[in-house]
């Protein structure tokens, strides 16, 4: 299974694993997942750290390139069919525009988002687990 971390999924695998669900564990545990994290994440972990909503230390930067690193994670670039697709997902989707990017880069990609977050937990045009 190709999974996408939603960023406050790769910030909980990293810092508070035990925020993660028992199935969200075991599916990242599992030995035929295979973990990627949107390049919108590094953009939300900046500006997280930066408006001091989270601790991240060292610097974001070389947090989240080390937690990459760290977890053999891969990194899905943003390009210009993720941008279309990302502002027009089918039915009703909410406007943030970190979650439409992650959720059309996984749409995409066949990708099942792990991810706590209701609004594209109950979006019915992704896979998606928590």
């Amino acid at each position: 299974m190709n999974v996408l971390l939603d960023t406050c999924a790769m910030i909980w695998c990293v810092s508070e694993p035990e925020k993660l669900s028992a199935q969200a564990s075991a599916a990242l545990q599992a030995p035929d997942t295979r973990i990627y994290v949107s390049a919108i994440s590094c953009a939300e972990v900046a500006c997280l750290s930066d408006a001091g909503k989270i601790a991240v230390v060292p610097h974001w930067r070389t947090w989240f390139n080390n937690a990459l690193s760290d977890n053999g994670w891969s990194v899905v670039d943003i390009d210009l069919e993720t941008v279309a697709e990302a502002f027009s997902l089918p039915g009703n989707f909410h406007r943030d525009p970190a979650d439409c990017f992650i959720t059309a880069t996984a749409r995409l990609n066949r990708m099942v988002v792990l991810t706590a977050d209701r609004k594209i937990l109950d979006y019915p045009h992704v896979q998606s687990l928590w």
